[in-house]
Order: C-alpha cells, then structure tokens, then sequence
C-alpha cells in the first residue's frame, strides 16, 4: 500500500512539470510560413498581374524547413521557447521575399540572389538542428572558455589576409564556395569566452575604489579587461576598417561586463571609450571619415553628381508614409550600388509597408530579443545567464547598429539586418545563435528529475503499516 501510493507521488512529481508549449509553436509555425506566401503572392501581382510560377515551391521549402526544424526542437529541446523559431522562420521567410522583389528589378546586383539566399537559409537550419541534436548541455562550453577566445581572434583576423571589398575588409573568399564574413561566427564564439571569463572574476571587477558623482568608480587594475578590449576594437577598426564588428565587438563585452558586475560605471566607462576610439579612428581612416560625412551632411551631392545613398534613403522612407505603397511598387532600386539588398534592405521595407511594416519587423526583433533575456533569467546556473544575456546583446546591438545606421541615426557600418538582409554568413550564425538560446532555454524550463525512491524508507514504512 505504501509502496504503490510512493510510485504515485513520483509520477506525480514527474507529470508536474511546466508545459512544453511544442503545439503553440507548431500553430505559430503555420502563420510563420503562410505569411511570407501571400507576400509572395503580392509581389507576383504587383509585378505581372500573376501569381509567381515559384510560389508553391517556395511555400513548401520554407514549409519543409519549418516542419523539420519542428520535430527536432519536439524531441531534442521540447522545454525551449515555443516563440523563438517561428519569429526566426517569419523573418528569414520575409527576408527570401523582399530579395526576391529586389531581383525583379533591373540593374540592382547582386543579381538573382534569392536563390543563393534560401540554400544559405537551409545551411543555417541544419546547423542549427546540429546544434540541437549534439549540444545536450550548454554548460559544456565553459570548458572552451580560453580556447573560444584564441578562436574569435583567428575569425576576426582572417579578412586582413585578403582584399577589401567597398573599402572594407570583413570578407574572406573560399573557391567554390563564395564570400564569407568571420565575423559573423566570432560574435557567438567570443560570447563565449566572454561568459565564462566574467563568471570567474565578476567578483573582483565588482568591486569599487571610491565614489564619484554617483558612481562608483572601478579599481585601475580591474580597468585591464575593458581596455584590452577596447584596444582590439579599435585595430580591428584601423586594419579592417569595419565600424559595425567593431562597434559590436566592445559593445557586447560592456553589456555582458555590466551584468556580471551590476556597475553602471562600466557602462559610462564603455561609451566615452567608444566615442574616443571612434573620434581617433575616423581622423585619419578615410572610409570611416566618409560615413559620418555622410551621415553628417545626407544632401550634399554625390561623387556622381547626384544625391547621396543617405539621402535616397531618406526619400524611399518619406515617400512609404503610414502603410506603405504595397510589395513590388517602390522605387529603393534607385538607391543604386550592391548594398540594396543588404545594408539597406529596410529602405523596400519602409517605402514598400510603410511605418506600419517597418514597426511590425521592428517588433518581431524586440520579441527575440525579449525571450533572449527571458532565457537568461530563467537560467538556472550563471554561464547560462552571461551567456544567453551576451548572444541577447549581440542580436539587440546589430539590430540597432543596422536599424539606426539606415534611418540615420548612426553612421551607416556596413551591416547585415538579420535573417532579412542578403547574406550567407550573417543567416548561418544567426540560426546558430538562437539554437544555443534555445538549448539554454529548455535545460532552464526542463522539469527537474523526481528524486529516487529510497528502499529503506519504503521498508520503514511497510512494516510500520
């Protein structure tokens, strides 16, 4: 009797645990892929009065992406936040169609580029299903913490080895294979690194030498860290002239440094560093120098005579207004250059949805970003929490990076928006970024295991019955 009613109360405990909320991403899943159809669709209209001869192909491959991606979160992570994967599949399905309307139309390169976009997509899907299927506990990446850190220099040095591209140097071209952006993969690496240095001297940079206007003021030799970084990120800045991975680069490190230590003067310390670094770079960087003159001065006339991209920009998104003049009906190809399809992909975006879509695209970034932060609170253990909080910051940083850059906010850096933009390496390493999130997410929801039944206990109470 005793027996049976212990056996009762384990299945109990077992049963009890948080729901695996698979069917509400399945659900979520079919809008993900049904949305980015009928976009299609629209734009077929708009073009040729016809719907697309590549709708039903390109509705079952973004389908078939999305229902294999389903079934293995189902049973390698049935704990995970049901959210992440369908915003990631409703962005990545977006993205597929605003490079397809840009294909459309003549002179805007890279030619045909949707294509190529959806094989990278699928790469992307399959590592992060690898990711899933052999990373069982994300706690096993501490034990690379060093390792991680010499991995990141290598991706990042790489492009200084080949030519630049537009006046920058963040490519590195495999034959056969095409362009790739290392530092791309160097974002999540390095994140790594950072969350397990930060988890074992948290304590230390913690701590304060005196207060100073409401701050506390850091000790000097617990300055090291953030300054060895800032000075990477600067050579990084001068040899390879890339703002947006520089920029990146310290502003994780400063984002996840705050967390760890819950200083707010690391975060001023961060910022009047950033706009030094940025300050003495662009005085004698003539790549650089020419974004923020651009930036600053949007209307001045163009090298070719006419306006500037800046400027074009600016007009696509005024002439948008609230809800856009409909898919397939603007005029961003007169932005001229290869960055239509990249940089400034948020100009189709705001002059073909209008304020309306750009919002909504907007907000689907924010929701990631928010069950990125949910997920490190949730987590149960601090290299999960720094970790999920870096690959969270990085996300929200190149969001904004992007975003602020193309609506003149910030000088323009030259990166990709992601899972919209065209763009093998940024698809690949986003769809990785978010498997690690989801693997921490399900070990932090996953019930706990149900004790074990002791034997001499059942036996106690057996013969006190």
């Amino acid at each position: 009797m005793s027996a049976n009613t212990t056996t009762g109360s384990t299945s109990t405990i077992s049963a009890g645990g948080p729901p695996s909320r698979r069917n509400t991403e399945l659900g979520l899943l079919i809008f993900a892929v049904v949305i980015p159809v009928f976009a299609y669709a629209n734009v077929g209209l708009a073009k040729n009065g016809t719907l697309p001869a590549g709708m039903v192909g390109y509705g079952l491959g973004l389908g078939l992406l999305a229902g294999v991606a389903h079934l293995l979160v189902r049973k390698f992570a049935p704990y995970a936040d049901p959210l992440i994967l369908p915003i990631c599949t409703l962005l990545n399905g977006l993205g597929l169609v605003l490079i397809w309307r840009l294909d459309q139309e003549p002179g805007v390169e890279p030619l045909n580029a949707a294509p190529g976009q959806l094989m990278w997509s699928a790469v992307g899907v399959a590592l992060f299903l690898a990711v899933l299927v052999f990373l069982k506990d994300h706690r096993i990446l501490q034990r690379y913490t060093y390792i991680s850190m010499a991995v990141a220099l290598v991706l990042l040095a790489l492009p200084m080895f080949f030519p630049g591209v537009n006046g920058a140097k963040i490519w590195v071209t495999i034959p056969g294979v095409g362009s790739l952006q290392p530092g791309e993969f160097a974002k999540i690496v390095i994140t790594v690194f950072f969350a397990g240095y930060l988890m074992v001297k948290r304590d230390a940079l913690a701590l304060a030498s005196r207060r100073f206007m409401g701050l506390y003021l850091p000790r000097g030799r617990d300055l090291g860290p953030i300054l060895v970084i800032w000075a990477l990120s600067l050579l990084i800045l001068v040899f390879e002239t890339d703002l947006g991975t520089s920029l990146l680069f310290f502003g994780m490190f400063v984002v996840m440094l705050y967390v760890a230590t819950e200083r707010t003067s690391w975060i001023v310390f961060g910022l009047l560093l950033s706009a030094a670094g940025a300050t003495f770079v662009a005085s004698f960087n003539g790549h650089v120098a020419g974004r923020v003159h651009n930036w600053l001065n949007p209307l001045e006339p163009g090298s070719n005579g006419g306006t500037t991209e800046t400027a074009q920009v600016m007009y696509s998104f005024g002439s948008g207004g609230l809800f856009g003049s409909g898919l397939g009906e603007g005029f961003t190809r007169l932005i001229g250059g290869i960055a239509v399809k990249s940089d400034y992909i948020l100009a189709t975006v705001g002059e073909e949805l209008g304020l309306t879509g750009m919002m909504a695209i907007l907000l689907l970034y924010g929701l990631l970003i928010e069950r990125g932060i949910r997920t490190a609170l949730a987590a149960r253990d601090p290299f999960g929490k720094l970790l999920a909080v870096g690959l969270s910051g990085a996300f929200a940083i190149q969001v904004f990076v992007v975003a602020g850059g193309v609506t003149a906010l910030i000088p323009l850096t030259g990166m990709t928006m992601p899972f919209l933009a065209q763009g093998g390496s940024s698809v690949i390493a986003n769809w990785a970024l978010f498997a690690i999130l989801l693997r921490i997410s399900d070990t932090a929801r996953r019930p706990a295991p149900a004790p074990a039944p002791n034997p001499d206990i059942e036996m106690t109470q057996v013969v006190r019955t």
